[in-house]
């Protein structure tokens, strides 16, 4: 049975009868990391491979392996089946799946969904590597909690506005009517926004931008056009940042009513999440789930590196 092609499930419960064991998932996952039929050694891609029972060996290192020595699912003892299940309901939940939620979903332990969740953020920042074109938004977003939601021995001065003291920057580009592409940034002086918007944006097209001092060199290499934010100027004739702005407003929902709080070493984690679902809006549950699972073959965010201090 191919079943790669018949996977047009449309819920969670034809999902759990495509993939009703272990062996059918590792048959689908065989077919999308080997699609001409020939397995390929993890250990060394050029090697020779023979096939041994359930698992198979690379001749020039003498190793044995299985599809679950790569990407997503390398050292990891938990059932395939419960990590089809994590895909689809991390792919689903547009507003965004806490570990809490996953932990009650699937009967295991916080520690295991929170490790579970963080690795599918990870394998989903390839959807967070667009090059845009035609009319691009920018805007950069801060991320951290607000002064005066703190009690006052907790407040930190001068954090509002574009000071980031105590709270982390991200840079986000918007191409209108198409994808997203967001990066968490060390300050948001030209030095560090620049070259992102280079690299990410085709030179000599369209972009928006608020009057921050940081854009003001963006002219000489596109046709740049601001929004005066600080003058109550949100739209100015075809200008404005109200889309990046909107993305903004969704991912900060999202933070604050699913996650309560994310740590700035894990945030580029969650913004690739966003992305990901922003990217993918168009797409069918079906269609997503095939999208991230099609793509995690490089996925290796080993648990050790995730709690590193």
């Amino acid at each position: 049975m191919d079943i790669f092609n018949q996977s047009k499930f449309k819920s969670i419960r034809e999902l759990m009868n495509t993939f009703n064991t272990e062996q059918k998932c590792i048959k689908f996952l065989e077919q999308i990391f080997w699609p001409n039929g020939e397995p390929i050694s993890p250990f060394d891609k050029t090697s020779k491979v023979y096939k041994c029972k359930n698992k198979y060996k690379c001749k020039n290192t003498g190793k044995y392996f299985t599809i679950r020595n790569i990407g997503l699912f390398k050292n990891s003892n938990l059932k395939l089946q419960d990590w089809f299940i994590a895909i689809w309901l991390f792919t689903s939940h547009k507003g965004g799946l806490s570990s809490k939620q996953l932990e009650r979903d699937l009967n295991l332990t916080q520690k295991t969904t929170w490790f579970i969740l963080k690795r599918l953020r990870s394998c989903s920042k390839f959807e967070n590597n667009h090059l845009l074109s035609g009319e691009v938004e920018i805007d950069e977003t801060y991320v951290g909690g607000k002064n005066k939601n703190r009690h006052a021995d907790k407040k930190v001065k001068n954090s509002q506005g574009r000071s980031f003291k105590d709270k982390v920057p991200v840079l986000g580009l918007i191409q209108r009517g198409g994808k997203v592409v967001a990066r968490v940034v060390p300050t948001v002086s030209r030095e560090d926004l620049e070259p992102f918007i280079f690299r990410t944006v085709n030179l000599h097209d369209t972009v928006f931008t608020d009057e921050w001092k940081a854009y003001n060199g963006l002219h000489k290499f596109y046709n740049h056009s601001i929004v005066n934010h600080g003058k109550k100027e949100y739209v100015n004739g075809n200008a404005s940042t109200n889309c990046i702005e909107n993305f903004w407003t969704r991912v900060k929902g999202a933070i604050i009513g699913v996650y309560r709080v994310t740590s700035k070493k894990h945030l580029q984690l969650y913004v690739n999440e966003f992305v990901f679902k922003h990217n993918t809006r168009e797409m069918s549950p079906s269609e997503r789930f095939m999208h991230l699972i099609s793509n995690i073959k490089g996925c290796n965010l080993t648990y050790q590196k995730l709690t590193a201090k």
